[in-house]
């Protein structure tokens, strides 16, 4: 990991993540990008001369920029290499197409937690970004003094498409020298004994790494709160899950189930893209 994206709005929330990507970045030598996005009318603006010739957007990016050196002056960021940039693109798109520019690792992102995204990211941007980004995405939810990895709860259902995902986040657990729970929940509506459920587990770990992890499996009335309640039980520092892209989420996090965690689940919570 060399290349962390923040996207902010210059909230308290925000920062909160900005804070946290700051120890990632002193202890993994990671240089950070400040993204900052524009939301203006579209029919205003001359396809030929663009945002420039827009007053609106001028002052805008010239707001943002006084924002970001003062930002950047905070005493966490003091040694780190911070960049920032301005885009006028919806916040999902700007975040994709920062990403691939700079060739981004990791994105982290501040959350209100219950009241969902409302500052940084508003309405359906929320499960786009967590959707879409073909990059890791940590949400957190609170300061963090010391953001350490004790615990990572990775939930799955443990199929063939979820082997991609799983890599990526033992990654993330070799880096933060996490323990790795992988969590199976089993609910009335898609019950399968625990015997059947351990197997598939063993044998999806099996298939893919040799290294240890811990296998559980958890009955709850929803997926939901299967996995915050099995994450509560062992003080999990980090829940893991996989996301679907463009097409939702896979068949264990269906519907919104993911939007759910992100917005309801008091630990930070990392999405990993199909």
């Amino acid at each position: 990991m060399k290349k962390i994206l923040v996207p902010t709005d210059f909230s308290e929330q925000a920062e909160k993540a900005l804070e946290v990507a700051s120890q990632l970045a002193r202890k993994h030598n990671c240089e950070i990008f400040l993204l900052n996005v524009l939301d203006l009318p579209l029919h205003e603006i001359d396809p030929i001369k663009g945002y420039n010739d827009l007053p609106e957007a001028v002052f805008f990016m010239k707001l943002a920029h006084k924002k970001f050196e003062e930002l950047k002056t905070r005493d966490y960021l003091e040694g780190l290499t911070v960049h920032d940039t301005v885009e006028f693109h919806d916040t999902f798109k700007a975040i994709n197409q920062v990403c691939k520019k700079h060739n981004i690792d990791l994105v982290i992102m501040g959350s209100h937690g219950t009241s969902g995204f409302k500052e940084l990211l508003i309405g359906s941007n929320t499960e786009k970004v967590v959707r879409t980004a073909d990059v890791p995405v940590l949400v957190v939810k609170k300061r963090h003094t010391e953001f350490k990895v004790d615990n990572f709860v990775f939930a799955s259902d443990f199929k063939e498409e979820s082997k991609v995902p799983f890599l990526k986040a033992s990654e993330f657990a070799k880096l933060f020298e996490a323990e790795m729970h992988l969590l199976m929940v089993v609910t009335a509506n898609k019950f399968v004994t625990t015997v059947d459920a351990k197997a598939r587990i063993q044998g999806f770990l099996d298939s893919v790494t040799h290294n240890f992890c811990t296998i559980h499996v958890y009955n709850d009335k929803t997926i939901e709160e299967g996995v915050m309640n099995f994450s509560q039980s062992i003080n999990a520092d980090l829940i893991g899950m996989s996301t679907h892209g463009r097409r939702g989420i896979s068949h264990f996090f269906n519907g919104s189930i993911s939007e759910d965690l992100v917005n309801h689940a008091r630990r930070p919570v990392m999405t990993f893209r199909i």
